[in-house]
């Protein structure tokens, strides 16, 4: 009975976990296909409305440091919920106060919530599940990654029936639902299998170079993936598609992203070798900016699913990294916050940049130039840090 129980309370924390995972990134995700109609309803310049996901990404770097403040003051449980109901609260605000401050605002605190939450997750992991991280980060990518397929997938859906502003609103429910689940998992999964969540003195990952690779190689990829996920859908405009196909062209891309999400790290423990992971995973991605360069409209779709492939294997590999250094979940924690702070501050930029440029050039020869560079800087840091393991 008692291990029926335990499984019950591991089975319970999982399936916490994926809920709040699913938060992370609708309210972000949504933003994109929904740039054009947002832009010309408020009469918005491109780089205007890019910030819409710059803000959100940029806080995310600025504020991931504060996981360690939060875990140790507050606990992982409590701050979690408290900041499930930040993302609630702000997403449902974009419904009843559709303008491009409130968007500014929400994008702002959203963020902010979403920067403690990521590294929080990962130090529960560690702390909870310390002989299956590879499986568990596989689940928190997935929820990840779900929650961004349905938002890019549905959002355009809602807008034909209700307007933008519902589009971004409606994702609050997301928000709620795991709010009530996380307040009822129960605190401790499983004496047998949790370690102690005690603060363990360590050297600081600042001062250590593994780490500044680990940031490195996090931030291009989580750059890539913000640029897809904003530029993607106008790249396809530009093709010919409407904005109904554009926004399924992303959904293909998420689609795909997600099943690669929980695929392939539970290929990990078979194959461990990250570097050999990131240069497979890399060619997908190489082979689907080439057809967007260089094939007509039809290339689109096959581009999508490709660079989906590669988004679904990078951000597990980015997430399993700081895991793979530590012995605790403290220190799982402030490894994952430097470089996921890091790593944003250097991704929060590059969607708004990729705006500017568009709005100057007319075109995205720049943009898909831009994302081949990503592929060869995350090919440089995982190979430094290859050697340096």
């Amino acid at each position: 009975m008692r291990k029926a129980g335990e499984k019950s309370a591991l089975t319970g924390v999982i399936f916490a976990i994926l809920l709040v995972a699913l938060n992370l990134r609708p309210a972000i995700s949504s933003i994109g296909p929904m740039l054009e109609p947002i832009r010309t309803d408020l009469s918005l310049t491109n780089g205007q409305v890019s910030l819409l996901t710059a803000v959100p990404v940029l806080c995310m770097g600025v504020f991931a440091p504060f996981a360690i403040i939060f875990n140790r003051r507050f606990g992982l449980k409590r701050s979690i919920g408290f900041l499930l109901a930040v993302i609630g609260v702000f997403t449902l605000g974009r419904g009843f106060w559709p303008s491009y401050f409130n968007l500014l605002l929400s994008s702002f605190f959203i963020g902010i919530a979403i920067a403690i939450i990521g590294p929080m997750l990962s130090a529960m992991i560690k702390r909870d599940f310390p002989t299956r991280t590879a499986s568990l980060i596989g689940v928190y990518s997935f929820g990840m990654g779900l929650g961004a397929t349905l938002a890019a997938g549905l959002t355009s859906v809602v807008y034909a029936a209700s307007g933008w502003s519902t589009g971004l609103a409606v994702w609050s429910a997301l928000a709620l639902a795991a709010l009530i689940v996380w307040l009822r998992m129960p605190e401790s999964p499983s004496q047998g299998e949790a370690v102690a969540d005690k603060p363990l003195i360590s050297s600081s990952p600042w001062k250590d170079l593994k780490a500044w690779y680990m940031l490195l190689f996090f931030g291009f990829q989580s750059a890539f993936f913000f640029s897809m996920l904003t530029w993607l859908a106008p790249i396809a405009i530009d093709k010919g598609l409407s904005v109904l196909s554009a926004g399924a062209v992303v959904t293909v891309m998420t689609a795909v992203q997600i099943v690669c999400n929980i695929s392939i790290p539970m290929l990990f423990s078979r194959y461990p070798n990250r570097f050999l992971w990131v240069l497979a995973i890399l060619a997908f991605g190489t082979a689907g900016i080439l057809l967007l360069m260089f094939a007509g409209t039809w290339a689109v779709w096959v581009a999508a699913a490709l660079i989906g492939v590669a988004l679904g294997g990078l951000f597990p590999i980015a997430l399993l990294l700081p895991l793979d250094a530590t012995e605790s979940a403290d220190e799982a924690n402030s490894w994952a916050a430097m470089t996921q702070s890091g790593g944003y501050l250097i991704s929060a930029f590059m969607p708004f940049i990729i705006g500017v440029v568009y709005d100057q050039t007319g075109n995205h020869d720049i943009t898909l130039w831009m994302f081949l560079a990503f592929v060869l800087l995350m090919i440089l840091f995982a190979y430094l840090l290859h050697r340096k393991s």
